[in-house]
């Protein structure tokens, strides 16, 4: 009887080979850093303390704010991973399979929309409001496409962030060349490092970044 080997295709494989290995720990370590997880989290930041768009909040206050966006983004999904995969409803944590992926997004969906609502409803300035729209309707997006194939949610991502700045320097009176130029660059980054870790096929990585501006721009019609 043959043993059972690891359904590895032969492109993961050669890429596993054509890269150098401190290559791909530098692709594992962009990955983790501009997580999905994390990201709504930097915009926060940015939101508050670069664009100052909460003046009326107090250094406390805009704290709270950021940990509210931590606590929607970040910890209630991933506590939503880590039980699931406790429970033996995932595989892995890392949500390689398009199946892994069903229930993280659904429950992502509903703490977006919460968020969403939320932010609406107490006045947020509409940048905030517009992005936690998009984050949404990617998200929506993102269950509907896992469906056909393994959508990158790092690229939907970055396809938010890249059409809400390009949205906002059409729109402001702000100079957001620097800040689209570095968003810009991350993308290509956290892009490239989903290629070189075999994470990615490029269609589901281009997939990915026209659906999360797709999102962002639906959003931006309707707030």
């Amino acid at each position: 009887m043959r043993p059972y080997i690891c359904p590895m295709n032969k492109e993961q494989a050669a890429n596993e080979l054509s890269f150098h290995p401190v290559l791909r720990t530098a692709a594992k370590v962009v990955s983790y850093l501009f997580h999905p997880l994390f990201v709504p989290v930097y915009l926060a930041c940015f939101f508050v303390y670069v664009l100052r768009l909460f003046p009326g909040l107090d250094e406390w206050r805009k704290t709270m704010l950021i940990i509210q966006f931590a606590v929607s983004y970040t910890v209630l999904p991933l506590a939503v991973v880590l039980l699931a995969k406790a429970l033996g409803f995932i595989n892995t944590v890392y949500l390689k399979t398009q199946k892994d992926r069903i229930i993280p997004y659904i429950a992502s969906m509903i703490f977006y929309f919460w968020m969403w609502y939320v932010s609406k409803n107490l006045g947020f300035p509409k940048e905030s409001v517009m992005f936690s729209l998009a984050v949404f309707l990617a998200t929506c997006l993102g269950v509907f496409f896992n469906t056909y194939f393994k959508v990158s949610m790092h690229a939907l991502s970055m396809g938010v962030i890249i059409t809400l700045l390009f949205i906002l320097s059409l729109s402001s009176s702000v100079n957001f060349g620097p800040y689209l130029s570095i968003a810009l660059f991350i993308a290509g980054l956290v892009c490239t490092a989903r290629l070189i870790n075999s994470d990615h096929k490029p269609f589901e990585v281009y997939a990915g970044l026209f659906l999360g501006g797709l999102a962002q721009m639906i959003a931006w019609i309707f707030v």
